[in-house]
């Protein structure tokens, strides 16, 4: 594959770790993943972190992640477009989307322990706590399939397309939820 198409490829492999922090916000409400506890004065977590949010968002990208296996199965896809055989490239969707949840959960808590509101501004915490999370979990699990997708050969040109393209649909993302209703601010 040429750099560019690594690139792209390396973007599409990253969208169930996407999916999920878009999608807890049309699945939220309901009980708060602190349940309204607090520690050391502040609450854990906040009311935006919910249990049905984290689920349904985890649920979504890990469902959105098996389409893509059978996509690039179907369509016999190169190896660097698809996740892999069917133990792994399942456990690497579930990493990618539930630790793309977990990152998220605790990027809200370092942001209550820097005494920021719900909705608050925390430019890069905002944009890449999940981004974290998801990396981590995938390395724990799959670490593997991560070096061979995202640093080895031309990899790297994957990692940092998603890496600058977070951002910008991360923005594209708060907006929509905002005029959907589901968000309280744009961001």
């Amino acid at each position: 594959m040429t750099p560019l198409e690594t690139a792209l490829a390396g973007l599409w492999l990253m969208l169930p770790a996407l999916i999920p922090n878009s999608a807890a916000v049309i699945w939220g409400g309901g009980t708060p993943m602190d349940f309204g506890r607090s520690w050391r004065g502040k609450r854990i977590l906040g009311d935006g972190k919910t249990w049905r949010g984290f689920v349904g968002g985890a649920l979504t990208g890990t469902a959105f992640g098996i389409f893509q296996i059978w996509l690039a199965s179907a369509l016999e896809a190169e190896p660097g477009w698809g996740f892999g055989d069917w133990p792994v490239s399942l456990c690497v969707v579930l990493s990618l989307s539930f630790g793309s949840m977990l990152g998220d959960s605790a990027g809200s808590f370092v942001k209550r322990r820097l005494g920021r509101g719900r909705g608050s501004k925390t430019p890069g915490l905002d944009q890449y706590s999940f981004v974290l999370g998801a990396i981590v979990l995938v390395l724990v699990f799959q670490q593997t399939w991560f070096r061979a997708h995202y640093i080895e050969g031309d990899g790297i040109y994957g990692l940092a397309l998603f890496l600058v393209v977070v951002p910008v649909l991360h923005r594209v993302a708060n907006i929509i939820g905002y005029k959907m209703g589901k968000k309280n601010v744009p961001w």
